[in-house]
């Protein structure tokens, strides 16, 4: 009933900047949490930010001052802005929300998108 769908991806400069989306679409009544996680190669997939309905967004201490998650309610979106990015930033990005659908309440993955920060 709901997808949500990564972009903003791509290959950057070591010190450059993404933003990356996420969108949710579907039989959405309210979104009560989205996240971003982070999955380099090999490695286990990791939370890098949660932005919490009307709470204060946290983030995991490797991103924390470089990265910034928000959202619009409206748009049913959330972003992850990254800044002065390293080559261990090099992962699949990954969108999880929990997601209110009638008086159900799930939790929901999107597909990942790839950066890569190479010069």
């Amino acid at each position: 009933q709901v997808q949500l769908v990564e972009s903003g991806g791509g290959l950057v400069q070591p010190g450059g900047s993404l933003r990356l989306s996420c969108a949710a679409s579907g039989s959405i009544v309210s979104i009560y949490t989205m996240s971003w996680y982070h999955q380099a190669p090999g490695k286990q997939r990791e939370l890098v930010a949660t932005l919490t309905s009307g709470g204060t967004p946290t983030y995991a201490d490797s991103w924390k001052g470089r990265f910034t998650i928000s959202r619009d309610n409206a748009k049913n979106t959330v972003y992850l802005q990254m800044n002065n990015l390293k080559p261990e930033d090099t992962a699949v990005y990954y969108c999880f929300a929990t997601i209110r659908t009638g008086t159900m309440i799930e939790n929901y993955w999107g597909q990942g998108t790839q950066v890569t920060v190479s010069s």
